[in-house]
């Protein structure tokens, strides 16, 4: 609580976690115990000028874990707009300063594990997996996190021989943070039950992670952060880009590129040094990836925004803790290039009831998220209305989920048009053609730019004949033409 109180109104740097030392070096456990309870005591209760009522709210909510995303988001915003970087002396023990701002950063942690390495194999498949002009566009920044200095020599010499190339270019960077930068790891809160050894490591994973968002954070755009045990889909670089573009205008904190962990997290870099000393201030509470999720609330992304398929897979079989057994795997994950559609801005509209809050945008999004609407009629349409014509070279159209195979389109077309009439919030296109039927449930056509001669102004789901079960367009997906 009083490291908070001072995020929050002194702008601390890590010379608080230096005091913190020399005050366990100097006094007692016990005498410790009464300075802490002092000190909360004068935070929570002692009126002054510094401290507002909202603000010991807010430090006695977040102190139990009872963050409140709604109501505290404005509070963390304003009180936490920490665009500087934290004042810490990095080590390169490999490349150097990049020579221009990249698109993309990918970040690694990595420390010495009982049983296996697969840090050399994560590198390895990120460089294998990017084109050569997708490599113009990221950097890896790579954080040897472990104190055994004989373990980092000896993976620097492994890194340097194996990507000698990526490292003359630019696109490779391996770091170290001294361990005299660090806070006290040892007699930490032993929240969740969890053994000592346990809350030790899980909070000094989060320091390391503070370290390295810390130093990626002037590097690029974009950052994503991986684990040090992860196999990469081909073209990744690519599909992020897609979906970014996708997201213009829209607001986000978080994208989530795989559903495990800490692994494919997408955040902007402008948002890097909040993040990082968010992590800081509560490195000993909980584990790493919990705290990415509060940040995300907090932040007012009150929803996960994640894609499929995942673009990044975990490969380890042992985890870094103890080398326990680690078999998690992302089963969205698709290794080879997938082709993410591109979708393009338009406006979406159907005559369908609709349920609840499943309206029509769900379904063109590229979020796993679905259009729900009850019973169809006969002559009912799902509409959309793109902003600029378009051509168009793949449609696939999906209805239906897994635990709800019944309420797909049992019988429906699909039709293309153009020449579009009216206002701007009730435009439609006066001419359609139609390019084929549903056949249970979906479709799917090619070639469209040679089938359709003219440019696409509006695309729209046709039931041809009325069904009593409901009806779940699960995904729109559009691939636009160069030609």
């Amino acid at each position: 609580v009083t490291l908070l109180y001072a995020f929050l109104h002194m702008r601390p740097s890590l010379k608080y976690f230096d005091k913190m030392r020399c005050l366990r070096k100097r006094s007692a456990v016990s005498f410790l115990g009464v300075l802490v309870i002092c000190l909360l005591f004068m935070n929570l209760y002692i009126e002054d000028g510094y401290v507002l009522e909202g603000d010991k709210q807010l430090i006695r909510e977040i102190a139990t874990h009872q963050l409140n995303p709604e109501r505290d988001v404005h509070t963390f915003k304003d009180l936490s707009n920490f665009s500087g970087s934290i004042n810490i002396s990095y080590r390169y023990l490999a490349g150097t300063t990049l020579p221009r701002k990249r698109y993309l950063t990918i970040g690694l942690s990595s420390v010495k594990r009982k049983k296996g390495n697969y840090l050399l194999e994560t590198i390895k498949s990120i460089f294998e997996q990017s084109s050569y002009e997708e490599l113009k566009e990221i950097a890896v920044v790579v954080q040897l996190a472990d104190f055994d200095s004989a373990w980092c020599e000896g993976m620097v010499q492994d890194i340097s021989q194996k990507f000698a190339h990526h490292i003359i270019a630019g696109r490779l960077i391996v770091i170290h943070v001294p361990e005299e930068y660090y806070p006290v790891l040892d007699g930490l809160k032993r929240n969740y039950n969890d053994p000592e050894d346990r809350v030790k490591f899980r909070s000094k994973q989060n320091v390391d992670y503070a370290f390295l968002l810390n130093f990626c954070a002037n590097l690029s755009d974009y950052y994503v952060m991986l684990e040090d045990d992860v196999r990469c889909s081909k073209n990744f670089l690519t599909a992020v880009k897609k979906v970014i573009t996708s997201r213009e205008g829209s607001y986000w904190v978080t994208l989530e590129f795989s559903k495990l962990g800490y692994i494919g997290k997408l955040y902007h870099s402008h948002d890097l040094p909040r993040l990082a000393h968010f992590l800081l201030m509560f490195y000993q509470e909980m584990p790493c990836d919990w705290l990415l999720i509060h940040f995300r609330g907090l932040l007012a992304q009150k929803e996960v925004i994640r894609f499929k398929p995942s673009l990044f897979q975990h490969m380890g079989y042992y985890s870094s803790y103890k080398g326990a057994e680690n078999k998690l795997k992302d089963d969205d994950f698709e290794e080879e290039s997938f082709d993410i559609p591109d979708n393009p801005p338009a406006n979406l509209h159907t005559n369908i009831n609709v349920f609840e809050n499943y309206e029509a945008s769900k379904a063109y999004s590229s979020i796993d998220e679905y259009f729900w609407g009850k019973a169809p009629s006969t002559g009912d349409f799902y509409g959309i209305v793109f902003e600029k014509p378009i051509k168009v070279s793949k449609i696939k159209i999906v209805t239906g989920t897994e635990d709800r195979q019944n309420d797909i389109l049992h019988h429906g077309a699909l039709e293309v048009g153009e020449k579009i009439v009216g206002s701007k919030k009730g435009r439609q296109c006066t001419t359609y053609l139609r390019l084929g039927e549903f056949k249970h449930g979906n479709f799917e056509i090619t070639d469209v730019e040679h089938k359709v001669l003219f440019d696409i102004n509006c695309m729209r789901i046709l039931v041809t004949k009325s069904q009593k079960e409901w009806l779940i367009i699960r995904s729109i997906s559009v691939w636009t033409s160069q030609t």
